[in-house]
């Protein structure tokens, strides 16, 4: 069974920057990564995926043209049974609250803690099994 992760972000290192932190977990295959540079690409990567075992979704707010906050309740409602956690440089209580409003299951603020994601997908991969 195929496990993927989409992450959402329009800055280019990003995609760089997932692979090698997660670089053994893909190594080993434990799930694989989709990226998409903008909401319009990941909630088109989201309703192609659908027979697929997407078990979360991490979106950058600040992007050109939608912003992850406004691709929020679109994708919640095209694949309700994915969690969203949404990523952010300013994680201020009203960006907090937005994000949970519209359907976030949580809010990380750069720099990600990547331990903390960790335990996070590690959930994630434990309920899919």
């Amino acid at each position: 069974m195929s496990v993927y992760i989409l992450v959402v972000d329009d800055e280019p290192d990003v995609e760089a920057l997932f692979r090698q932190q997660f670089r053994r977990d893909l190594r080993a295959g434990r799930f694989l990564m989709e990226f998409a540079s903008s909401a319009p690409a990941a909630l088109e990567r989201a309703v192609a995926m659908e027979d697929a075992t997407l078990i979360l979704i991490l979106s950058d707010i600040n992007m050109p043209g939608m912003s992850g906050l406004e691709m929020l309740p679109i994708v919640r409602s095209v694949r309700p049974d994915v969690p969203v956690i949404m990523i952010t440089a300013y994680g201020d209580a009203e960006t907090r609250r937005k994000a949970l409003a519209n359907g976030a299951t949580d809010l990380m603020t750069k720099p990600i803690d990547f331990a903390a994601l960790r335990l996070e997908i590690d959930t994630r991969l434990e309920r899919a099994v």
